[in-house]
């Protein structure tokens, strides 16, 4: 039977590991927060190295306090995180996106474009009949267009 001093080091040579990574990976996201040049960059760095440095961190501690009793606390901790993460990212996203707070030569595939737009336009019309029509019968020729002709106009006057 290996001696007990050598599980002690053993351990604690996994808690120092543990913790350098998690650490790095902390400082990862957070270089990737200040380096990344748009919205949606900066929220992948600020989640996913995240998570995954806590949990390495949370591991170092229930190595080092030996004790069953904390694990539980432990995991309720990284699921919470886990859990909260990912939704918040999604909400500064679809703000960032709705407020146009994004490189769109950055995405490769736009999937929320056609759900804004479709809210755009049942927004447009709830105001129209609210206003009694008013909106929508003094509204510009090319407000009602579409097509690859209104598609590149809208591209033209986005903020970059």
């Amino acid at each position: 039977m290996p001696d007990a001093s050598l599980w002690v080091t053993l351990r604690d040579a996994t808690t120092a590991v543990f913790l350098v990574v998690g650490a790095l990976m902390s400082l990862a996201a957070a270089v990737g927060m200040l380096r990344f040049p748009d919205l949606m960059s900066r929220m992948h760095a600020a989640t996913k190295p995240q998570v995954l440095g806590l949990l390495l961190m949370l591991a170092a501690v229930a190595l080092q306090i030996g004790s069953w009793s904390a694990v539980p606390v432990l995991v309720l901790a990284w699921l919470l995180q886990l859990v909260t993460a990912p939704v918040s990212a999604h909400m500064v996203g679809r703000a960032g996106y709705r407020t146009k707070h994004l490189r769109r030569s950055m995405l490769v595939n736009d999937d929320l474009g056609d759900v804004v737009e479709h809210a755009a336009g049942r927004e447009r019309d709830r105001a129209a009949h609210h206003h009694g029509g008013a909106l929508h019968d003094q509204a510009a020729p090319d407000d009602r267009e579409s097509g690859p002709e209104r598609e590149s106009a809208a591209d033209d006057s986005r903020p970059r």
